[in-house]
């Protein structure tokens, strides 16, 4: 017998083979579990981070799914939430694997998932047809499923939903298991529930921020030494503010504001909101500055509110100069009215006398003095009729090219002889308006007459009145615009908010009655249309007639 065999011997008679069997039976099976233990804890640990990295619902299962595939002989995973007193079917991986349709709202009736629901407890199934009713049976029939094990999902002491794991195999989860998987369901439940909560936060957010860049005013929020923080595209493109180059631009800089005017120091001193009206650009804007305080109620910030109220001004300006000339135009009209009478008599006897009186008689200059007057007179009280709208006229198809040849057949000889050039650009294309050639003539008449008077004191060579029709599409409407321009005297700019106004001029006495443009305006805006004026001192004006194309 040789020496190996006598070992062989004594080993088995004393047990020591068998001792080592056991022992790596032991060690291999240690090894796996602990493998198993490490699996389980890394799809934890997985979950746990999977909110900080903002993966999606379908990856996190495919992650879980494929891990726990190491260790437990799985097919199928699903996840179910139960919102709004609904279960709705939300993941399912893998695809393959989909049944009902994602989006699907599991019936309460016979339900496995809702019974897990109102139990809130795990249940481990095996798929029996011929024993349940459940609808999920033909799901799992149709699927090859033979287990399943079904957990509740629950943060915060209320149900959010249910986890499926499904398997080919009857598997037997131990009470290690079953506990893995409660901790596993239990993290789920907090990173869905925090994941749910992250994105009402960030919903609101962005919700919060379109909302502060879509306000049409300007919204700046500055700290409490002016600088600006944050700022809406209102803001931006009013001040054309460049985001890397301006970033610390200061409030105070911005509105060329003196520091000690500042709203933002009677913030701090009142703690209350403050309104100011202040000009931007040549613009006229409310201001409105409202302290921002944290939760201490100590004030950190301020959020400046600017409206551009240039437009309303205008408008409201508009409004008042409206009242004043029907106030005046209602006075107008019943002095005309009281005045033409007397006025008839004065020219009727004067034309009578003026017949029977000779020319070398003396009374025969007072005589025609006094006609002249109680002429001019009758053209006044005219006037003051027309600006009151007392004289009705018919409105039909009318050309202002026409307009502007009856005009100067009546006046252009008597501006020639005055040496003033008078250049006709006329556009024979422009179309018709819907108004009154006489009343149109009217208005050229007196434009025409207050170009002659701005050139009639100049000292220049030439003098020349342009006057020009043209035709312009305007925010999708077609105008008609007749163009009188002199390169006379010109107007002050402090005059030129004042020269519609009724009874205003600059002329010198006995020269003109200061009715001329208020009529003009008033007749312009019954046509539907206006009168504006571009002038410099020294360089002459260009009024522009602008009226509406006949539709």
């Amino acid at each position: 017998m040789g020496i190996n065999e006598r070992q062989k011997i004594i080993n088995l008679l004393t047990g020591v083979q068998s001792s080592k069997k056991s022992y790596y039976t032991e060690l291999k099976k240690m090894v796996v579990e602990l493998k198993k233990k490490n699996m389980q804890l890394e799809i934890i640990n997985d979950v746990t981070k999977s909110f900080n990295i903002d993966m999606s619902m379908d990856e996190m299962l495919k992650n879980i799914f494929d891990k726990l595939k190491e260790i437990f002989p799985l097919e199928r995973i699903s996840l179910s939430l139960y919102e709004n007193e609904k279960l709705i079917l939300t993941n399912v991986y893998p695809a393959h694997s989909l049944y009902f349709p994602i989006g699907f709202a599991l019936p309460k009736e016979n339900s496995l998932y809702w019974q897990v629901i109102q139990s809130l407890k795990k249940v481990f199934y095996q798929v029996q047809a011929e024993k349940d009713s459940y609808i999920e049976n033909k799901v799992y029939e149709e699927l090859g499923i033979q287990s399943v094990l079904l957990i509740p999902l629950v943060s915060k002491g209320k149900v959010i939903g249910v986890l499926s794991i499904g398997s080919k195999e009857v598997i037997e989860y131990d009470e290690a298991d079953r506990s893995f998987f409660q901790q596993l369901c239990d993290q789920l439940a907090v990173c869905i529930e925090n994941a749910r909560l992250y994105n009402e936060v960030l919903t609101s957010k962005k919700e919060w921020e379109e909302t502060f860049r879509a306000v049409s005013e300007m919204i700046l929020v500055v700290d409490l030494q002016g600088n600006i923080l944050r700022y809406n595209d209102a803001a931006k493109e009013f001040f054309q503010f460049d985001l890397q180059k301006r970033a610390r631009e200061n409030i105070h800089q911005l509105l060329s504001m003196d520091i000690n005017e500042s709203p933002i120091i009677e913030n701090l001193q009142t703690k209350k909101p403050v309104h100011r009206q202040i000009h931007i650009q040549q613009r006229v804007c409310e201001l409105h500055s409202y302290p921002v305080f944290n939760e201490s109620q100590s004030m950190y910030a301020v959020i400046i509110y600017i409206n551009d109220i240039t437009e309303k001004c205008q408008i409201e300006a508009q409004l008042l100069q409206s009242g004043k000339l029907a106030a005046i135009g209602e006075m107008a009209a019943g002095i005309a009215h009281e005045l033409n009478n007397p006025l008839t008599a004065i020219l009727g006897n004067a034309q009578l006398l003026l017949r029977s009186a000779s020319k070398d008689d003396r009374s025969y200059k007072l005589l025609s003095d006094i006609y002249l007057c109680g002429k001019r007179c009758k053209i006044i009280i005219q006037n003051l009729l027309t600006f009151s709208r007392q004289d009705e006229y018919m409105f039909e198809d009318c050309s202002v090219n026409e307009a502007v040849e009856q005009v100067l057949g009546l006046v252009g000889d008597q501006i020639k002889k005055q040496n003033i050039m008078i250049q006709k650009k006329l556009d024979d294309s422009v179309e018709f308006i819907e108004g009154n050639v006489q009343q149109i003539g009217q208005i050229i008449l007196n434009l025409l007459i207050n170009a002659k008077d701005a050139l009639e004191d100049m000292d220049i060579p030439k003098k020349v009145i342009t006057i020009e029709t043209r035709s312009i599409l305007e925010n999708e409407k077609r105008w008609v615009l007749l163009s009188v321009k002199d390169n006379g005297k010109g107007i002050g700019e402090q005059h030129l908010q004042e020269i519609f106004n009724p009874f205003f001029t600059t002329k010198r006495p006995g020269k003109g009655t200061g009715l001329g443009l208020s009529v003009s305006l008033g007749i312009a805006e019954a046509h539907g249309g206006t009168i504006e004026v571009i002038s410099e001192l020294g360089k002459g004006s260009e009024f522009i007639l602008k009226l509406p194309v006949k539709q």
